[in-house]
């Protein structure tokens, strides 16, 4: 199962109590105060893990909590700091406010941090409040209080490629023949109903990572179909990859308007979408409507985009579109370091 988004209580431990103390040994009547430190209180952290593929896990607990710190003792001996939690989550994760709904913290690298709630401080002993004109203090301070709120946490996939486009356009076979990705596939819209992620080998002994994007159709921005979840994994992806099914049986009527379905969608979603390179790539056409094909050659052509014609049923022409992926990969790339 792929979860997407949690929301968590977390609370950080309280700080431990001070100590009003007074030293009492043998031949030493009138001994000052010893009082010790309390420990402060542990904190919430969350850490980028990329052995944490989902955030299933943490939707089965009402509360996330770490050590309270320990009271301080006499001989001034401070009590112990409370151990931190450490909450793993996916690489890629966003982490929410979840009363205002403010970003808190995006953890896009493996081993990144983020502190969510912080621990109370340790209260002071009375050894702390001692002084000239009052050398024998029987105060101390109490424990500092937890943090505590309520995070959203929502996953955006980290792909090089996302592969998007309407329903049933071959996207699942697709990732199933480049990689080892297992994903359901069936001859109705809808069989993918969360992203399926792949690693795919080329030939030069490289690799990238395939994102299959559940299918997108209109009204996606607004949450038709689960389209805003979806949508926000296409964000972390360098280079799309668009299907449009030419096929005669199972193809849209009109594959410029299937186009412009998935491509307004991300528009009105996040225009930044529209700014990512990408691949217009003509499938089935093991079952070709000349047609479509065409009518789609011309609007490729016309607009500027590459365009591949394949099929991911039979596997004809996929080693070609990898190689283009490679390359505008590595143009992509080149790009970035020359910005830096």
């Amino acid at each position: 199962m792929f979860i997407d988004e949690a929301r968590i209580r977390v609370k950080a431990g309280c700080g431990g109590n001070g100590c009003v103390s007074f030293r009492r040994e043998k031949y030493v009547p009138k001994g000052g105060p010893d009082g010790g430190d309390g420990g402060d209180g542990g904190n919430v952290i969350l850490k980028a893990s990329p052995s944490v593929r989902t955030l299933l896990g943490l939707r089965h607990q009402a509360l996330f909590r770490a050590e309270n710190g320990a009271p301080g003792s006499g001989g001034k001996k401070a009590g112990k700091r409370g151990d931190d939690l450490i909450i793993n989550v996916p690489v890629g994760t966003v982490i929410k406010d979840a009363e205002s709904g403010q970003v808190l913290a995006d953890l896009k690298t493996a081993g990144d941090l983020f502190v969510a709630a912080r621990g109370g401080r340790g209260g002071r002993g009375n050894a702390r409040f001692a002084t000239p004109t009052n050398q024998a203090p029987r105060r101390a301070e109490k424990g500092g209080p937890a943090q505590e709120r309520y995070l959203h946490l929502e996953l955006k996939l980290i792909a090089d490629v996302g592969l998007i486009g309407l329903p049933n356009a071959g996207k699942s076979t697709l990732i199933s023949k480049v990689s080892a990705a297992k994903p359901r596939i069936a001859d109705y819209p809808f069989t993918t109903l969360h992203p399926n992620l792949g690693m795919v080998m080329t030939d030069d002994y490289h690799s990238f990572c395939m994102a299959d994007i559940p299918g997108l159709i209109q009204g996606a921005h607004q949450g038709v179909g689960l389209g805003d979840r979806f949508l926000r994994h296409i964000e972390r992806s360098r280079l799309l990859v668009h299907l449009i099914d030419v096929s005669r049986s199972t193809g849209p009527a009109d594959p410029i308007e299937a186009f412009r379905t998935v491509f307004d969608e991300m528009r009105l979603y996040n225009q930044a979408l529209t700014q990512k390179k990408q691949i217009v790539v003509a499938n089935k056409i093991d079952d070709l409507d000349e047609k479509k094909l065409q009518a789609l050659e011309r609007f490729c052509q016309d607009e500027g985009y590459p365009l591949v014609k394949i099929s991911a049923a039979t596997g004809e022409n996929i080693a070609a579109l990898i190689r283009l992926i490679q390359r505008l990969l590595a143009e992509l790339e080149t790009e970035t370091t020359d910005l830096r």
